[in-house]
């Protein structure tokens, strides 16, 4: 069972104002092959929108061990880079990358207090465009476990994705699994670890936000 999230009011009223225009030029056409190709684009791009929008149920396991995958998509990245922003400092960075048909609903990968956040206005750089994680409008929020350990994650817009929304604010408390921010078509997440977190995903893999667990916390 899914419901609609919040964010895709005005973008499934544009659809449906789209279609009604698509089935007004098809009355034009009847009897004909024209008919059915505006109808059926018109109708194609509705339920392309409705589905984008969806709100899937998922079931978190908390665990403060366990850094939780923030969205669905498919693994792009695994590498140990020099994260700049916050930490200044080597990091395990896993990318996700989200296609249009992908849930783009982004999930807290652990529970804390978000100490850091900061949005970055950007280019559109190609989601899977190492460069992203930087160029790109995104956000960064790190949150710190009561352990003391810090994560970051960094929603970047991609190509098309050129809203970026979010949810919390520094100093807020989240919960593992809770949803924290959208982004609105292709899009990527990134998450920075520890160097001493054991990965559980391989580039390829297919994560479910919210659910898969794609590292641990030593």
């Amino acid at each position: 069972m899914y419901s609609i999230h919040r964010e895709g009011g005005v973008s499934i009223a544009l659809s449906i104002i789209f279609f009604g225009l698509m089935y007004f030029i098809a009355t034009f056409f009847k009897d004909s092959i024209l008919y059915y190709l505006f109808i059926g684009t018109g109708l194609f791009i509705f339920l392309v929108i409705l589905q984008f929008f969806r709100v899937p149920v998922r079931q978190t396991t908390i665990n403060p061990n366990h850094i939780i995958a923030p969205a669905d998509g498919k693994v792009v990245a695994i590498e140990e880079v020099v994260e700049t922003e916050y930490f200044k400092g080597p990091r395990r960075q896993v990318s996700i990358f989200m296609s249009p048909i992908n849930v783009h609903i982004n999930f807290n990968p652990l529970s804390g207090i978000v100490s850091y956040f900061k949005y970055h206005p950007g280019k559109y750089l190609y989601a899977w465009d190492p460069k992203s994680s930087t160029d790109n409008e995104r956000t960064t929020v790190v949150v710190k476990h009561d352990n003391g350990t810090e994560v970051l994650f960094r929603q970047i817009a991609g190509a098309l994705a050129r809203r970026i929304c979010w949810y919390v604010n520094e100093g807020d408390k989240v919960t593992q699994g809770k949803e924290f921010g959208f982004i609105k078509f292709g899009s990527r997440v990134d998450v920075f670890l520890p160097l001493d977190a054991k990965v559980l995903v391989k580039i390829g893999d297919k994560p479910v936000g919210g659910e898969t667990v794609i590292a641990t916390l030593n």
